[in-house]
């Protein structure tokens, strides 16, 4: 099953702050479109991947259990693939709150989001005390 958190952590170092640097500045915004960009560049390949593979792999086969098994398969990619779909749309909306300058702070409270949390989750849109509420009231209503 395919990685649903941004990978090129491998090649683009995590950001460091420099002593007095405003939080958001030019410097980290362009760092975390780099992180994004590559992200879902790679998403992308893995959609043309998977059409890819479909096409190659697509059969008909005489057992119904291998065709069965080749569907459940394909079933499974697709399911992948539509996480990650919904996931490049993440991707988008995070690329348009950086050209609003509204990238890093939370959609809850307003307050800074913070850099660790950036880097760990470049399209998260909550503070991690936001965040921690919102699942605790989600887990109450839910029930146990």
């Amino acid at each position: 099953m395919a990685n649903t958190a941004p990978v090129q952590e491998h090649t683009i170092k995590p950001y460091k702050a420099k002593k007095g640097e405003e939080y958001m500045s030019e410097a980290q915004i362009s760092h975390f479109t780099e992180i994004l960009d590559a992200w879902k560049m790679e998403l992308m390949s893995e959609v043309d991947r998977t059409v890819d593979h479909m096409k190659d792999e697509a059969a008909n086969f005489p057992d119904p259990a291998d065709r069965a098994t080749q569907e459940e398969e394909f079933s499974l990619e697709l399911r992948t693939r539509d996480r990650e779909r919904k996931l490049i749309k993440k991707i988008d909306d995070t690329l348009q709150l950086m050209s609003n300058g509204e990238y890093g702070y939370c959609d809850t409270c307003g307050v800074e989001i913070g850099l660790r949390r950036m880097e760990a989750r470049p399209t998260a849109t909550q503070c991690i005390d936001c965040k921690s509420l919102d699942e605790i009231k989600e887990k109450q209503t839910r029930g146990k």
